[in-house]
């Protein structure tokens, strides 16, 4: 049986944790990077598939890309954050099925002349892949600030122009200004939501 975590790990990482609209003049280093990747990658995909792509924004140069592509709302938010991840999907992810699906690579078929079932799939498991990262950052310490506000189109020809990858959102990563978050917002209770059947 495994463990659980216990109430500190559940604040760290859900209840006490909250989405950062500013961010603290604090960087954050390549290192912790590639540390969020190494944690956000174990989280399950559909067989395997894995086609979320990212692209972390760490440069003022690369940021001011991106601007022209926020909504107006978000252009404040997105400025003050060290970093800015572009959550994106690779519409080809079926390729590496053989690779990372090795119980069926013969599924790859599935997908090589059905545009729609590899679009769909690969915008779902994406938004999955996504919300481990939000998970992984926040088990590092980091602050995220997932956000839709934005021209997708401008951002896959600005970032991803002559690949197979489009985005799906951004996340502003770094350490919060605890002064200028939001109170907490409301959530539905569980029988508002929920069915036992």
């Amino acid at each position: 049986m495994r463990n659980s975590l216990n109430d500190a790990g559940r604040a760290l990482l859900f209840t006490e944790a909250r989405t950062a609209n500013l961010f603290l003049d604090r960087a954050v280093g390549t290192e912790t990077l590639r540390d969020l990747y190494e944690l956000m990658k174990w989280g399950p995909t559909s067989m395997n598939g894995c086609p979320g792509r990212i692209a972390f924004l760490t440069t003022p140069q690369a940021r001011a890309r991106l601007t022209p592509a926020l909504f107006d709302g978000n252009v404040a938010r997105a400025a003050s954050a060290p970093v800015i991840a572009i959550i994106g999907y690779d519409l080809e992810f079926f390729e590496y099925i053989p690779r990372l699906y090795p119980p069926a690579p013969e599924n790859k078929k599935i997908f090589e002349d059905n545009e729609v079932a590899a679009q769909v799939t690969a915008l779902r498991n994406s938004t999955l892949q996504g919300a481990y990262f939000i998970i992984a950052a926040r088990a590092l310490g980091l602050d995220c600030g997932p956000m839709s506000g934005f021209d997708n189109t401008y951002v896959d020809q600005e970032f991803f122009a002559g690949t197979h990858v489009k985005s799906n959102f951004l996340c502003t990563l770094g350490y919060a200004d605890e002064q200028k978050t939001y109170p907490r917002g409301p959530r539905f209770a569980f029988d508002e939501v929920c069915q036992i059947l």
